[in-house]
């Protein structure tokens, strides 16, 4: 451009776009900003396993409007993301999982794990879960847990949240127990049993233990039964009321069960309980009115949808200008190149 040449031209001769000669640096002042929001996150107790996807959704609902593309980014530059957990080849599930619930309180699902104090005393754990809202219903620690224990946290919770109609579980000795299946016939529940080394028949409460064991038993030392009591029941609070969850639109499980609640007799409701998919957006993004819809879990097994969209027209469109191969094209180019770089 210094020898008279206009921009369009030089661009054209170094072969450079003319958006790529007018680009400006922007300043990454903002972006320091939010990798120490970021890095404070991480930091923060109960969030220590969070990914770039909740931590995003914590952002929004904090107020603050930024791109999950641009969290990403500045979450792995920052040397946040969390190592992948490499798992031993299994082979692949066959069969599906019977009985999917399509509205709370339809199939809960209940399984122990396993966990042990500093000093080596062992803890057993009985989780209960709802299918539908993913709500961790209730934890019982303790040190042994035979059948009696486990209809008095059925009847403690029935009374509660009133008795569903089927509970899943594997074949444990507890649970195939006469007592536990008779004084589940007295309150008109149904029991499902899994198929014996089918896991994945359970897939709720398996996922529901994975989150468990990685976000609390993993990251908690227990002295003490009473204080793993304490312990484990402030996480499952926080599971339940604080902790978005990605098969829900990311609402956590108590907002997607009180809008259930609401919208339960909606015709979108009715449709979702039919059809046991997720359809439902994300928390920050609504629809014309500026509320979302109520999603709905998607059941394991079930594919994921597409997107909807449609391919793009070819670009450029019909009628663009055909480059221009003449050899005296070619040949002007050649003089003007000559013209700026005169030979010595």
């Amino acid at each position: 451009m210094s020898r008279g040449l206009s921009e369009r031209r030089s661009c054209a001769l170094v072969g450079m776009s003319r958006s790529s000669f007018r680009y400006g640096a922007r300043s990454r002042e903002a972006d320091e900003v939010l990798v120490r929001r970021l890095r404070e996150l991480a930091r923060t107790p109960r969030k220590e396993r969070y990914g770039y996807r909740r931590v995003w959704v914590e952002l929004r609902r904090a107020g603050l409007v930024v791109n999950h593309k641009r969290v990403r980014r500045l979450w792995r530059l920052a040397g946040l993301s969390l190592p992948r957990k490499v798992g031993k080849k299994r082979s692949k599930p066959t069969g599906s999982m019977p009985r999917h619930a399509t509205r709370p309180n339809e199939v809960w699902t209940y399984d122990f794990i396993h966990d042990a104090c500093f000093g080596g005393r062992k803890l057993k754990m009985l989780t209960v879960v709802d299918e539908f809202t993913r709500e961790s219903l209730w934890i019982e620690v303790s040190t042994r847990l035979p059948s009696s224990r486990v209809i008095e946290v059925l009847d403690r919770l029935f009374e509660e949240r009133g008795q569903p109609e089927h509970l899943r579980s594997d074949n444990g000795p507890e649970f195939i127990a006469k007592k536990v299946r008779g004084w589940l016939m007295e309150h008109g529940s149904e029991t499902i049993y899994i198929t014996p080394g089918h896991p994945w028949e359970n897939a709720y409460e398996e996922s529901f233990h994975g989150r468990f064991r990685d976000e609390c038993l993993n990251m908690e030392v227990f002295t003490s039964v009473a204080e793993a009591r304490v312990v484990i029941e402030g996480w499952r609070r926080h599971y339940n009321e604080e902790r978005p969850h990605s098969r829900l639109g990311y609402r956590t499980p108590a907002e997607f069960r009180a809008a259930w609640t609401t919208a339960g007799a909606s015709p979108q409701a009715e449709a979702c309980s039919r059809m046991g998919l997720s359809h439902g957006r994300p928390p920050d993004e609504g629809g014309s009115d500026g509320q979302s819809e109520v999603p709905c879990p998607r059941p394991y097994g079930h594919p994921a949808r597409r997107s909807g969209r449609t391919p793009a027209e070819p670009y450029p469109p019909t009628g663009q200008a055909q480059r221009c191969d003449r050899p005296e094209h070619d040949s002007n180019i050649e003089r003007e190149l000559a013209l700026v770089n005169p030979r010595t």
